[in-house]
């Protein structure tokens, strides 16, 4: 009775063994897959490096742009405002100029009707007659050369308001650009945000896959 226990329960004890065994044999991880795993996990690794390395290029490149534009937008905002200063400059003149025309245009009906009472009192060879005709000459003189400075006002204003309207064109386009390339920049900074978010996952699994669990 004795014997037979002992054969039983030594029978019991090998399959209790080897129910282990092979339970263990099962969790235990395929070498070769988890070599691959490794394999791929470093793949995926020096992938998230080269990602972030570009990223990081874009987002340098961006912000060189971004400084450049704030260089042009603010050269152009000078040249608009010095053209404004310009603008403003002639126009002052050009209200000058049709004053001082106006004036002359009066002095020169003024002579006019002078030199008639004149004729007409002293006679056309008097004395009197031949200063108004020297005077409504100077006046003509002055006001043919306050309409000359009238006409290149008008000049000298039209192509200021030319450049100052095409710096205020290149303005709007730097703060275009300046826009675009700030939206450019921002998604660049996502990016990288994300590239070392991936690469601090990857690394974790490669070390989980080395550690074997």
């Amino acid at each position: 009775m004795n014997a037979e226990r002992v054969v039983r329960r030594g029978v019991l004890a090998i399959a209790f063994a080897g129910w282990l065994a092979g339970g263990a044999y099962a969790q235990s991880p395929d070498p070769s897959s988890q070599q691959q795993d490794i394999k791929d996990d470093k793949k995926d690794t020096r992938s998230d490096k080269k990602d972030l390395a570009k990223d990081r290029a874009d987002r340098n490149a961006d912000q060189r742009d971004i400084n450049k534009d704030k260089r042009d937008l603010a050269a152009d905002r000078k040249d608009r405002n010095q053209d404004q200063r310009d603008i403003n400059h002639d126009r002052r003149d050009l209200n000058k100029d049709r004053a001082d025309r106006n004036k002359d245009q009066r002095d020169i009906n003024k002579d006019k009707s002078q030199l008639a009472s004149d004729v007409k009192k002293y006679g056309g060879s008097s004395s009197q007659a031949q200063a108004d005709r020297k005077d409504l000459h100077a006046d003509r003189v002055d006001r043919n050369k306050d309409q000359k400075d009238i006409n290149h006002d008008r000049k000298d204003l039209n192509k200021d308001r030319a450049d100052r309207n095409a710096d205020q064109r290149d303005i709007n386009k730097d703060k275009r650009d300046l826009h675009a390339d700030r939206k450019d920049r921002n998604q660049d900074q996502k990016d990288i945000h994300k590239d070392k978010k991936d690469l601090h996952k990857d690394r974790k699994d490669l070390r989980h896959d080395k550690r074997g669990h």
